[in-house]
């Protein structure tokens, strides 16, 4: 049967793997931000949280011209018009009329979030293989599904909404079930999670680093189905693995959990080495004081000044290289009081504490996220925006006030550049407009442009 396997793009090859199946290597030298492969997506499935505000086809969001139309047939299904309904109904009648009482069945409501999260995609994925089997496209994606390895054996009996299904694919249900769980994508639009996703081809290339080479974007467009692209974050020399992130890197706690759970193996990348070599990770302190001794004293390991310029180097950050006394920073814990304090006190108005603690996260993002990884990119991006704001706050009437703001709009612009320079390698993805139009509209404000 033809796989999508067979259309492999030219600057990939497959070779054999110590431990995993195969891995994806590079056939020449790839530069920061090409894309290395484009797939469209099998099936995917809109969060529940973004149901009625975006289309269940495309995942465009609601705008104010476009008003999303519902199903009548389940009320569950909403969509952008009526050629995203024609495009979706193909699989979707599958299920359409018997969806509500499925999902009110006490086999579905009593599941854990991800089980029904699990259930819902299983359901899309058997309806589009029953309704588009004789699709090229459907039988390649499928060839090359049905080639993945199969996830962990769970206790958990395979469930999906009833249809009417064919021998054929009756007789694939559990093989299905069992490779959908550990082989589907979360899908971001400007990197918040909006849906997941099955794309087999991915699945099947690339192996896993928490110090990824590559990563993946999301097109996402009005009227047609979501496509995948995995970009390359840094130079890729000529027969070096290309990886990607299964999961956020900055799960180090729980994240070895979640491989073997989900995935069925031990990930053996230098930080998940470090991180065994260590036993468990020590305990934060207790008082805020020692807390925020421990934050001054990652800033004062990571940047050679209380603040960054355009000249700071932002690669040797290893975990390696953290001493003893820093270790405790490497708890989930840490990050998420540094997350929620940012984002606080910029909500706030507390500018210049949410820029002191801003940088502390961007101390630990270096420490455990690749070169050009996105997510320090948007940390860049809303450290220069809180300095913007804070330099809208500041009065200038004398010559204290005039040197802070002198000295704010330093900063910004610094941020502002090193955001920039991390999500152009990264590329626009999601949803139209973005960080990267927002980062050209705060250097038209930084730089008093009309």
């Amino acid at each position: 049967m033809p796989s999508s396997l067979d259309e492999l793009p030219a600057c990939v090859r497959l070779e054999a793997h110590a431990t995993a199946r195969d891995k994806a290597v590079s056939a020449g030298d790839i530069s920061p931000g090409s894309v290395i492969l484009e797939v469209p997506s099998m099936v995917v499935l809109l969060l529940s949280s973004d149901k009625g505000r975006r289309c269940d086809f495309c995942l465009c969001s609601g705008a104010p011209e476009i008003r999303l139309a519902k199903c009548t047939g389940c009320a569950s299904y909403w969509y952008c018009g009526p050629q995203c309904q024609t495009l979706h109904w193909g699989s979707h009648k599958k299920f359409c009329k018997r969806l509500a009482s499925f999902m009110a069945s006490a086999d579905f409501q009593y599941m854990e979030a991800h089980e029904k999260l699990d259930a819902l995609l299983h359901t899309h994925l058997i309806a589009e293989i029953a309704s588009n089997a004789s699709s090229d496209i459907t039988a390649k994606q499928l060839s090359t599904f049905m080639s993945l390895l199969p996830g962990p054996p769970h206790d958990s009996i395979p469930i999906a909404c009833p249809m009417s299904v064919g021998a054929d694919v009756h007789q694939i249900l559990e093989a299905l079930f069992t490779r959908s769980g550990n082989n589907n994508f979360a899908i971001h639009s400007h990197l918040n999670t909006i849906a997941h996703g099955i794309f087999p081809l991915a699945s099947r290339l690339f192996n896993h680093s928490c110090l990824p080479n590559a990563a993946a974007r999301y097109v996402i467009r009005r009227g047609q189905s979501v496509r995948m692209e995995i970009v390359a974050l840094r130079e890729i020399k000529a027969t070096e693995e290309i990886c990607i992130p299964y999961v956020d890197p900055a799960l180090i706690e729980s994240r070895q959990q979640i491989f073997e759970l989900t995935y069925g193996f031990s990930c053996t990348c230098p930080s998940c080495n470090f991180i065994s070599t260590l036993g468990s990770i020590p305990s934060l302190p207790v008082s805020e004081a020692a807390l925020q001794k421990l934050d001054n004293t990652l800033q004062k390991h990571c940047f050679l000044s209380s603040d960054i310029d355009d000249s700071t180097p932002f690669v040797g950050f290893t975990l390696p290289n953290l001493p003893e006394n820093l270790h405790p920073v490497l708890r989930e814990s840490y990050l998420s009081r540094l997350t929620d304090t940012f984002s606080r006190s910029s909500h706030e108005g507390s500018y210049h504490v949410a820029l002191d603690v801003g940088l502390t996260v961007l101390a630990v993002y270096l420490l455990i996220y690749p070169k050009n990884y996105p997510q320090i990119g948007m940390h860049l991006l809303e450290m220069a925006k809180t300095g913007w704001n804070a330099v809208i706050a500041t009065e200038h009437d004398n010559k204290h006030q005039v040197l802070a703001r002198t000295s704010l709009l330093k900063r910004a612009r610094v941020y502002r550049n090193l955001a920039s320079n991390i999500l152009e390698v990264f590329g626009p993805e999601g949803d139209p407009a973005g960080p990267l139009e927002e980062v050209a509209l705060l250097k038209k404000l930084l730089d008093g442009e009309p």
